[in-house]
């Protein structure tokens, strides 16, 4: 017996959880009714919605990256929408989406996608006569290729994907079959980014890779920090797009995609963690989606050998002396409703707990420090931030209250975002240093483990706990949205005692697009799909 997802309503999310997602994500007119939070917003769809039988052919649009892709190749680039998911996905699609009308996951360039009774084998069919934008096809021999080569890499998610799949078989020429290791319900997750934008083999050459991927659109031109032009494909399996050519192209910041939408220059844009300019965008009442993702501005502490942060007393000395709303002040100026603080999932998330986060106190702060350096510890701290104004502004926010509690903080600037990078991920050279690990409330183990697992490689501060590992372990394997929310709050918990890092804030994310742009659809991690997208005044 089997349980089956078609196109349509599927059944691989918990009823309460789907109906709490869902209800998020109603498609409105500006006065959302989706699920509230403390910014002023609701998440979810910000937009008049035009009858799709009116959809017209033709037209370009020009789409503002927020993070513009270095390569298409969704084995490097992580599949976000902030980071080039959207950009990617117009190329390979997705086998799976996540449905913005109930909060469902259903395939989308997949046919069908079934579970077995005990959640441990799942089943894909592909669409009949599918194809690459190369000719060759899109078959089972393709996929197992694909993800065989996504599981080998580094990518954003690759590791998660090898600890719960077991096996890619192929049963037929349109069948794929994926054994699992444990059960876990929120699989298609992984189908729906950097595992599902499927990759054609052609598109390796040796260490070359041209992005030939089965989605709505192809490649025109990529030139690298300049712009990415894609064409339509009269052969894409479900039809040719609406569009005949998108543009996406970088952008330095929200204000300056702000005013490229006012201008015209704009007709699309990806906005993440500016509060004023956010606002601004609600005040216009321009179209979009709004969403609110935990964990979007962290602080990592080096947990590492050697570090003052091995010692968890100086961890909670610098978790009990920073003040996030200080922080949002120095940065933002604090005159926007942006919510801040230290809880994993903000209000406004199905699993925020109700487990409370660690509360600023100085004085506790200062007793903890004192027993630290009466052991020996001198008391200093390397904080490692870009020159940028907010995060410069933040750094010395930072460097203030530590230094209120006792802390002897030098702020060490790296030379660029990739600097820093290296500094954090590959030669771990810092003490303190802020950073984002945005939750996905689809499937909130996904990011859990990148930043806490002992063995993810996306955990930039070293932090190993046998309890929370077990914890992670549990989460995965939870087969209700009650049993989830139960272990998210011992999750919480644990953070509060043993500081993995500090939680500052939530991310805001706007993507905004004009009126007259119509179809836009918002999945996973807020890519957009833009395979049905048309110019409502075309």
């Amino acid at each position: 017996m089997t349980k089956q997802m078609k196109r349509g309503p599927a059944t691989r999310l918990t009823p309460v959880l789907a109906a709490a997602l869902g209800g998020a994500l109603v498609l409105t007119s500006c006065g959302s009714s989706g699920t509230g939070n403390d910014d002023g917003g609701s998440i979810g769809y910000v937009a008049e919605v035009a009858d799709s039988s009116n959809a017209v052919a033709g037209g370009e649009l020009t789409f503002g990256s927020y993070s513009f892709p270095r390569t298409l190749d969704p084995a490097e680039t992580q599949a976000a929408g902030s980071t080039g998911g959207t950009e990617m996905a117009a190329i390979y699609d997705v086998l799976v989406k996540r449905d913005s009308r109930d909060g469902k996951f259903v395939p989308q360039l997949a046919e069908t996608l079934d579970v077995d009774d005990d959640d441990m084998k799942w089943r894909m069919t592909l669409p009949e006569d599918a194809t690459f934008s190369d000719g060759s096809p899109l078959d089972a021999a393709a996929v197992e290729w694909s993800m065989d080569r996504f599981g080998a890499s580094y990518a954003s998610g690759s590791q998660t994907w090898n600890h719960v799949v077991k096996s890619v078989e192929t049963a037929d020429d349109r069948t794929v079959e994926f054994q699992l290791n444990q059960p876990w319900q929120d699989f298609p997750v992984l189908l729906a980014t950097g595992a599902g934008m499927i990759v054609a083999e052609s598109s390796v050459n040796g260490d070359r890779f041209t992005p030939i991927g089965a989605g709505p659109f192809t490649v025109q031109n990529y030139a690298p920090d300049e712009a990415l032009v894609l064409t339509a494909r009269e052969d894409y399996h479900a039809g040719r797009p609406n569009l005949d050519k998108v543009r996406f192209v970088p952008t330095t910041s929200a204000n300056m995609q702000l005013d490229s939408l006012r201008s015209g220059e704009l007709d699309m844009a990806f906005m993440f963690r500016n509060p004023d300019a956010i606002a601004q965008v609600e005040q216009d009442g321009w179209a979009g989606y709004r969403d609110l993702q935990g964990q979007g501005a962290v602080a990592f502490i080096n947990q590492r050998e050697g570090r003052p942060g091995q010692d968890i007393r100086v961890r909670q000395a610098i978790a009990l002396a920073i003040d996030p709303a200080i922080i949002d002040q120095r940065t933002f100026g604090g005159n926007n409703d942006s919510p801040v603080g230290a809880a994993m999932f903000p209000q406004g998330s199905p699993w925020h707990s109700d487990v409370d986060p660690l509360v600023v106190d100085p004085d506790a702060a200062r007793a903890l420090l004192d027993a630290a350096k009466a052991d020996g510890y001198d008391g200093k701290l390397t904080y490692v931030t870009t020159a940028e104004p907010t995060a410069e502004a933040g750094a010395l926010a930072a460097q203030a209250m530590l230094g209120a509690v006792g802390f002897d903080v030098t702020i060490d600037r790296a030379s660029s975002v990739s600097d820093l990078i290296r500094k954090l991920y590959i030669v771990n050279d810092f003490d303190i240093a802020r950073g984002g690990m945005s939750l996905v409330d689809e499937a909130p183990y996904l990011r859990l483990y990148d930043g806490l697992g002992s063995d993810s490689g996306d955990n930039a501060s070293g932090y190993a706990d046998p309890k929370m590992d077990s914890l992670l372990e549990e989460l995965l394997n939870s087969q209700s949205e009650e049993a989830s929310q139960g272990i998210i709050d011992k999750i919480q918990t644990q953070v509060n005692e043993t500081v993995p890092y500090l939680v500052w804030a939530p991310a805001q994310i706007r993507v905004v697009w004009d009126e007259r742009v119509q179809g836009a659809e918002r999945s996973v991690d807020n890519i957009i799909l833009l395979h049905r997208v048309w110019d409502n005044e075309a």
